[in-house]
């Protein structure tokens, strides 16, 4: 009997496990290695196998389908996916309203958390679909595109001859460089949607970049002195319309072509060549070699249809680059650090420039792959460097001067200017607020007031001073930059 009475305790004692037990994150279980497995958490007992709790629980099977595609989408509103996923969830949210639960706490409970659920995969599907970096994405996408249309596909198809240029490919560097600042705030489909656009841009520059060269060659050679020549010279121009073809598929302005249709016809272009006998003719052979080159360099850029669904793609925190980096600003970060502390017991012993030049050494062979946020990050971290090396060679600078008394007031003033901003840049360098900050906004009017005191100075003629001044400017302006850099809140 007691173990009847203990058993019936522990059963009464169990804690009763929920439907949909947690609210919708915001993506996070979906970003970080997708959904989890649901513990079935059931109700009482008597409620288990109540129909409107099945009906819950056939609502949270859909729920956990559509989830990551839902947490991982990049597209726009107008897309056909974002419509799909809309509509779907806009149903299931009706099903679950219309669950009756006859006014059983459980089964309100089960109800309430399935609709938190549907609601909140609706809303950030909206909220990414819609966010200000989304659409500032799409902004310049639109812009590359017009770009490219206007002075590479639409000549191309009106039979005439692309338009390529240093004003063109400026223009799309630009571009690229702008998108890379799109803040993402961490959100996955954001930094899916910029890796894509980045991807797609700079894979028309590479292939823009890479035809600009072959516009001055003397090539295709003439096709009287050999039958080989005559054929390389057909390739080469089905060549040149793929190449207009593929930037046309990269930058969205082809309805009608594919990526795996223009891959077949470049194949065949590749097995066409390989089956001329040049043999006998090393021009032609090198002019074969020349085109086949030419066919890889497009076939390689064939591949994006499936581009960024792989989360590490678009992940740079798991970029070896990436960590590289991270590892060498932290070094930084460490010497930064104790140069400070050095500093403000006026010991000018510690001066760790050796190590801080090979870091700058080491930053130089990170492998950026061509990737624009990689050598943004690598350029950053260049900038940290430099601004720890520059602070300490004016902290020298100023500790070796002896100035005499016939020093010419103009290079007394600019002295002066330079022993302030070497303070100014120690608080610079310990900085760590954000511009909203008090102290950010101090300094920066601070800055500016060195600034406007360089420019009151009167050279009165004297070249040194003049050219000291220029030096003062240039040196105040970058702590202002390296200041705006460390409070624009960029991220990779």
């Amino acid at each position: 009997m007691k173990a009847a009475r203990r058993k019936t305790r522990s059963q009464t004692q169990r804690p009763t496990q929920r439907l949909f037990g947690k609210p919708f994150d915001g993506g996070k279980r979906m970003e970080h290695g997708g959904p989890q497995e649901p513990h079935h958490q059931h109700p009482v007992e008597q409620q288990q196998h109540h129909p409107a709790m099945m009906r819950l629980y056939e609502v949270q099977k859909e729920v956990l389908s559509l989830g990551p595609h839902v947490c991982t989408f990049s597209g726009l509103q107008d897309d056909r996916e974002y419509k799909r996923m809309e509509r779907e969830l806009t149903r299931l949210l009706l099903e679950v309203d219309q669950v009756d639960t006859e006014g059983k706490v459980e089964l309100q409970g089960a109800r309430k958390r399935a609709a938190q659920e549907v609601e909140g995969l609706l809303r950030y599907l909206e909220e990414n679909a819609t966010h200000p970096s989304r659409l500032a994405m799409e902004e310049l996408s639109v812009a590359a595109r017009q770009l490219v249309d206007e002075h590479v596909v639409a000549p191309q198809r009106a039979g005439g001859v692309a338009e390529i240029n240093d004003e063109l490919l400026d223009t799309l560097q630009e571009l690229v460089l702008r998108l890379t600042q799109v803040k993402t705030e961490g959100r996955v489909p954001l930094r899916k949607a910029r890796y894509r656009a980045l991807t797609r841009l700079c894979a028309v520059q590479d292939v823009l970049e890479g035809r600009t060269p072959h516009q001055t060659l003397s090539l295709p050679l003439s096709g009287d002195s050999n039958e080989a020549v005559h054929r390389i010279n057909q390739v080469m121009v089905k060549v040149s319309m793929a190449r207009s073809q593929l930037v046309a598929l990269l930058m969205g302005l082809s309805g009608r072509d594919s990526c795996a249709h223009l891959s077949r016809i470049l194949t065949e272009l590749q097995v066409e060549l390989d089956a001329l006998d040049v043999s006998g003719n090393a021009a032609v052979r090198n002019y074969r070699k020349q085109v086949v080159e030419e066919i890889n360099g497009l076939l390689k850029h064939l591949d994006l249809e499936g581009e960024g669904d792989d989360t590490r793609r678009y992940d740079l925190a798991q970029n070896n680059s990436i960590r590289e980096i991270e590892a060498v600003r932290a070094h930084v970060s460490h010497l930064r650090e104790g140069v400070l502390r050095h500093c403000a017991m006026s010991d000018l012993s510690f001066r760790p420039k050796a190590e801080l030049l090979s870091l700058l050494t080491h930053l130089d062979q990170v492998d950026t792959a061509k990737n624009p946020c990689i050598r943004e990050a690598r350029r950053r971290a260049v900038v940290e460097v430099q601004a720890v090396i520059t602070f300490l060679d004016l902290r020298e600078a100023l500790a070796q001067r002896h100035p005499g008394p016939d020093e010419r007031p103009s290079h007394r003033a600019v002295w002066l200017v330079l022993g302030s901003l070497s303070d100014l840049q120690a608080q610079v360098l310990g900085f760590d607020g954000k511009r909203a900050d008090k102290s950010y906004m101090m300094l920066e009017e601070l800055l500016t007031k060195q600034l406007l005191m360089l420019d009151a100075v009167d050279a009165q003629g004297d070249e040194m001073a003049k050219m000291a001044r220029k030096q003062a400017v240039k040196f105040a302006q970058n702590i202002l930059n390296y200041l705006d850099m460390k409070t624009d809140e960029w991220e990779y």
